[in-house]
């Protein structure tokens, strides 16, 4: 089937993975596919060591100091489930924590928030954004409280693909002394991030996106500011001199594990051993996807994300070019692909989105995300909500002629 259907949905899920990740995949069941860390004998051991080795390269790619603080995840939303109860606490945080968010944020974000607001564990604002897709870090600045203890932002948004300025965001947040998560769902292998440039004490992200790898796979970096529940720092770091080493500076320092299980270091202890990464990776890892996931970053260093960036970006721009002054179509979002990763959404005048989906698919053989993208925030702030857009998502591998067809189809729907 994919040899003739045309793969526009890369923001869902990258396809097709890069060369070198069946192989890995395939080369790591045949010959190294134990348990790691479990076992002295030579198979555990060469698992255990794939492992640390996609841990030293994401380190690397993310430009963070120590590999032991990479977590492996099942995905994007486990890393910010992971990183939003890991600050907050599984059950929400204690009475009076407040929490910024954003209307642009993905149900990972949005609803285990929202889910700890119901509950008044929280309190919760979230931050608009303009009519081209950009949050004002002024507004986030605005938003904080005595009480605030997390600013969690979207890299770039899933709907729009607008990328949002995280430096000023995680400036903000080191200078009043909120933690800062970063959901990388969008950017993480097509966008340059560097977790000490952009002052992020969190950065959470999926395998299976713009890294290129297999699904069932993601991660989660955790900064010095987020310590395991014994090893507490005399007072939060970057925490301003008057608010002082209260209650709410001793909770915000401690993190909280997400599961408690296994693991291969430590079997001795009635508790979650508190050291990184075991902490937070109870239970047996999914080593075969993240062999795969190994695979997809070697090629993305070996193509340059800044190419691939590049690529997505022109491609969108020809898309926004086409459509953006055709009054049978409403683009959504800036109008400058400079400004954002490989997604734009659109509508045709007459069609509901999901009908654009289906015709596409049934007629010209072309996949699309119509509906509402798991932001229904984002879509009721457009107006789109409750059928939502027309999402095209092109990734490193689409090619000019692919958006061309894409391009006749559209017009062809449009009459």
């Amino acid at each position: 089937m994919s040899d003739s259907l045309i793969y526009f949905d890369n923001a869902a899920t990258s396809f097709p993975k890069a060369p070198g990740v069946n192989e890995a995949m395939s080369k790591f069941l045949a010959e190294d596919a134990a348990n790691p860390g479990r076992a002295g004998h030579r198979m555990a051991v060469a698992a255990e060591q794939m492992l640390d080795g996609v841990r030293l390269k994401l380190t690397r790619l993310f430009d963070c100091d120590d590999p032991n603080r990479m977590v492996f995840t099942l995905n994007g939303t486990d890393a910010l489930n992971m990183a939003i109860k890991g600050v907050l606490g599984e059950s929400g945080a204690p009475e009076g924590v407040h929490v910024i968010t954003t209307e642009l944020e993905h149900n990972s974000v949005s609803r285990p928030l929202q889910a700890m607001a119901d509950r008044r564990q929280i309190e919760l604002t979230h931050v608009g954004f303009n009519e081209d897709g950009f949050i004002d870090p002024d507004d986030i600045r605005k938003a904080i409280q005595p009480n605030t203890r997390l600013i969690v932002l979207t890299h770039a948004s899933n709907v729009l693909g607008t990328i949002q300025d995280a430096a000023a965001v995680g400036a903000i947040a080191r200078e009043h002394g909120v933690l800062f998560c970063l959901d990388a769902a969008q950017t993480a292998g097509v966008l340059p991030i560097s977790v000490k440039d952009l002052n992020v004490d969190l950065l959470a992200f999926p395998g299976h996106k713009s890294l290129l790898g297999p699904t069932g796979t993601g991660g989660l970096y955790i900064g010095e500011r987020c310590p395991p529940p014994d090893k507490p720092p005399d007072i939060f770091p970057g925490m301003p001199a008057d608010r002082g080493a209260s209650s709410l500076v001793d909770e915000a320092s401690r993190f909280n594990p997400w599961r408690e299980g296994g693991t291969g270091g430590d079997s001795s202890t009635p508790t979650q051993p508190t050291d990184f990464p075991n902490y937070l990776e109870g239970g047996t890892p999914n080593t075969v996807g993240i062999a795969g996931l190994g695979a997809g970053i070697d090629f993305i260093n070996r193509h340059g994300i800044d190419n691939a960036l590049a690529h997505e970006q022109a491609l969108v721009a020809t898309l926004i070019d086409r459509f953006a002054d055709d009054e049978r179509f409403t683009v959504y979002g800036t109008r400058d692909a400079k400004q954002r990763v490989g997604t734009v959404s659109i509508n045709i005048t007459g069609y509901d989105a999901p009908d654009v989906g289906s015709i596409l698919d049934d007629s010209f053989g072309i996949a699309v995300r119509p509906g509402l993208h798991c932001a229904p925030y984002t879509h009721r702030r457009l107006g789109t909500f409750p059928d939502g857009a027309v999402r095209i998502s092109p990734g490193v591998f689409n090619t000019s002629e692919e958006v061309d067809q894409l391009i006749e189809a559209l017009g062809q729907i449009a009459g």
